[in-house]
């Protein structure tokens, strides 16, 4: 299964509907945000594309309430789960953080096969090395608006084969 990860959108919905479309033209089946989204009418493109959103809201909160009611009312595609998120996806376990030394923290547990995080609006896919002897998936898409970043950047993944490439974001 392939899947696009995204963070830091900050309320520039056509830049994260374009890297969506881009992702779901490469095969993706789901989108990972990692926070940071602030309004709820940042989503609505991206919601419109059919695939599962999972969101998670990061230290700018903007408006909450209307992204979680959006959820209410998006056929089950948008799925907002507050502080953090713990999913499965194609048999996947994923931990979803805004902050990267949460992320960290949780990669080094062991306890998931991927770990994602945004804020630092900095892109990074390493392995980290965990307390069972074994090592996790730690990416951080950067920041799909560009904002105080080199590039505006999102993050491709295949949860079959565990490869992670930073993309730009679409112009």
């Amino acid at each position: 299964m392939k899947i696009c990860i995204v963070s830091d959108s900050h309320d520039r919905g056509p830049m994260l509907a374009a890297a969506v479309a881009e992702a779901i033209g490469l095969g993706a089946r789901a989108v990972i945000h990692c926070g940071d989204i602030i309004g709820a009418n940042t989503l609505k493109a991206s919601v419109k594309f059919g695939v599962p959103l999972h969101v998670v809201h990061g230290n700018n909160l903007g408006d909450p309430v209307a992204i979680a009611q959006m959820a209410c009312r998006s056929d089950d595609l948008l799925h907002y789960h507050g502080q953090d998120a713990r999913l499965t996806l194609a048999g996947r376990r994923i931990f979803v953080t805004h902050y990267p030394h949460y992320g960290r923290a949780m990669a080094c547990t062991g306890e998931w096969d991927l770990v994602c995080c945004g804020h630092s609006h900095e892109a990074l896919v390493s392995r980290e090395d965990n307390v069972r002897g074994g090592q996790t998936w730690l990416v951080n898409p950067g920041t799909v608006a560009g904002l105080g970043a080199p590039a505006a950047t999102w993050i491709m993944g295949d949860l079959e084969t565990m490869t992670f490439d930073i993309r730009p974001t679409p112009a």
